[in-house]
């Protein structure tokens, strides 16, 4: 039988991991760590994917900068 979560689909593979892990008690000075390396690692991958972006659409120092100064939000729709 597969675990559920909340919602009632069944779990990740990352969720299942994640709860044979925290079915151990840990300090809580382990658990921020963790918690952090969690981050860090999606963070990681966040900024490699944002780069090959980058890379691809051949962007310079120069596009940054002109993106950093405009509004380049969709504007908001009125209901």
């Amino acid at each position: 039988m597969k675990a559920l979560n909340p919602e009632g689909a069944p779990l990740t593979n990352l969720q299942l991991e994640l709860v044979k892990l925290f079915a151990q008690e840990v300090p809580e000075e382990d658990l921020r760590n963790i918690k952090q390396l969690i981050a860090n690692y999606f963070a990681e991958k966040a900024m490699d994917m944002a780069d090959q972006v980058w890379e691809a659409k051949g962007w310079t120092d120069e596009d940054a900068q002109r993106m950093l100064n405009t509004k380049m939000r969709a504007p908001h729709r009125s209901e």
